[in-house]
């Protein structure tokens, strides 16, 4: 079982570092720690554990250095940035694992990207020596790239000359859409096996800055203090450590303070309970702790989510409930409106918590029942549900909308769960605060179905039964087309493209049959491929 919470005194391959207003995370890959057995990490090449201790360092910068104002992304190996997914992982990877892995990763490169545009946490690039494949992607995550100008060291996506697939956490997009490459420029670079380095690399956009060997490390310094002097997080700010969260893992599911995972098992059904905050939760950010309910909450859910995704593939539905006090939530949204850095990063880290649901190849349906909480924060968990279902009767639960369900919490799309559903939501600004019921919420639009008391356990075990026996396969290209209706944005196109090319690609006898790229690489075999274009 693979689990995502780490500490800092365990880390096997990253330093985190602190100097003033710029932290260091160099990349020191132990080659012999890989997450499975099989492969060796040579050449600062990653797996899914090294990202996984990404991810966290990512989270204690944020949450527990606010003095912090950028991020160097670096190595501690001479000549070697990072060479990126390792090779022989993937050879020998499920195509699931290949998939979620990815996806995973491109999560974590786009919560860089979400730090620099919404709580002033930017971060810079250096390469010190090849950067390949996800190394780059990694790179190209950052608002800056300098790169060491050594004869030798280059930039490349080497994927399609050498694998036969694609630059899978976004690389393709990110050059074209952020930085702007050139289709004609990106097309020759993206099948230079030996990439570009130096002036040339500057000159078509790949990187930002070159600098000799000599001066590489006061260019990085001298670039990563104007980073950080960008920022607006409080150099006198007090931190909060992120106390190891607890949990219980067994046969029925997982379980948390907050969030209550319950796993039906024959039925492929998996009940998500989120519980709201108590009465006396503080809203004053001075006594904030790891344990405030947003915070905590969000940490809980973000960690469930993963362990499902990665650990229970078969739970191809999942239903979320609430429970709680709706004005304890509706007083906790107000606190979550106040101008403070950690306010402002736990509504970060609920927001990226939330939008990982939109990306999981899951079927959602949210029940709102007696004893339901789906209020403000929690009736996100309801918008993102691909149907939901609200008990009719006189005194039954009611749903309740606040300003956070108009612009804290958007979508990778850049639009809110409402605009989303409903193109243009401003309307339903007039109605915050009001207690609808099921009547109500289902002619508000905010609803699909309100069965009564006398249909409602028929109408809700026949539709999850339906949805259950439905092709996982259809149903996840089903849902990713749905759900990021309206505009498009790089995010958007990165996980669209993640679920149906690289899916597509990674199941090609190209790439992976016994005589594919992939399967093949290193070994000193050339692979043959089918000419044929499908």
């Amino acid at each position: 079982m693979i689990t995502f919470d780490r500490d800092p005194n365990t880390y096997k391959h990253w330093r985190l570092t602190f100097d003033g207003p710029v932290a260091t995370l160099a990349l020191d890959v132990d080659e012999d720690a890989g997450l499975e057995p099989g492969y060796k990490l040579k050449l600062n090449s990653y797996d899914l554990g090294v990202d996984i201790e990404l991810r966290d360092a990512l989270e204690r910068i944020r949450f527990e250095h606010p003095e912090v104002g950028a991020v160097v992304l670096a190595s501690a190996k001479e000549r070697m940035f990072c060479a990126g997914a390792n090779i022989y992982m993937l050879g020998k990877s499920s195509h699931a694992w290949k998939v979620n892995f990815c996806k995973f990763t491109n999560e974590t490169r786009n919560s860089l990207e979400d730090s620099s545009e919404t709580s002033g946490l930017k971060f810079l690039a250096a390469v010190n020596g090849t950067a390949a494949g996800g190394g780059y992607e990694l790179a190209l995550a950052c608002d800056e790239i300098v790169l060491v100008d050594d004869r030798s060291s280059t930039v490349s996506f080497p994927e399609v000359p050498l694998l036969a697939v694609l630059p899978g956490t976004g690389g393709l997009t990110r050059l074209v859409d952020k930085r702007r490459v050139r289709r004609d420029l990106a097309d020759v670079f993206c099948t230079m096996a030996e990439g570009m380095g130096g002036a040339k690399a500057k000159a078509w956009g790949l990187v930002d800055e070159v600098a000799p060997p000599r001066t590489f490390p006061d260019k990085v310094k001298e670039e990563a203090a104007k980073l950080a002097a960008q920022s607006d997080r409080p150099k006198d700010g007090k931190g909060v450590e992120l106390t190891r969260l607890q949990r219980k893992i067994d046969e029925q599911g997982v379980h948390y303070e907050y969030v209550d995972v319950a796993i039906e098992q024959d039925a492929r059904t998996i009940t998500i309970t989120v519980t709201g905050p108590r009465a006396d939760e503080t809203t004053k950010p001075d006594e904030i702790t790891a344990n405030w309910w947003p915070l905590q909450m969000a940490r809980e859910l973000d960690d469930a989510i993963l362990h499902l995704r990665t650990n229970v593939r078969e739970g191809g539905m999942w239903i979320f409930k609430t429970r709680g006090d709706i004005d304890a939530i509706l007083r906790m949204d107000e606190a979550l409106q106040q101008d403070h850095w950690l306010v402002r990063e736990t509504v970060g880290l609920i927001r990226r918590t939330f939008a990982r649901l939109e990306v999981s190849s899951r079927s959602i349906y949210s029940v709102i029942d007696d004893g339901s909480a789906f209020a403000g924060t929690l009736f996100e968990l309801a918008l993102a549900a691909d149907r939901s279902y609200m008990l009719a009767k006189e005194d039954g639960p009611q749903v309740v909308l606040s300003s956070m369900n108009f612009g804290p919490y958007r979508l990778p799309n850049k639009m809110t769960r409402l605009e989303a559903r409903f193109g243009e939501a401003e309307a339903l600004r007039d109605r915050i605060g009001e207690r609808l019921g099921a009547e109500d919420a289902l002619d508000a639009g905010l609803v699909t179905f309100a069965p009564d008391e006398l249909d409602w356990e028929d109408e809700l075990r026949l539709a999850i039964e339906e949805r259950s026996s439905l092709s996982p396969d259809a149903l996840t290209g089903m849902e990713a087309s749905l759900r990021f209706g309206g505009r498009e944005t790089m995010a958007t196109k990165i996980f669209g493209r993640l679920s149906a090319w690289q899916n597509w690609i990674f199941i090609r006898p190209n790439a992976v049959g016994e005589e594919g790229a992939l399967k093949l690489f290193g070994s000193g075999t050339k692979p043959k491929f089918s000419w044929e274009r499908v």
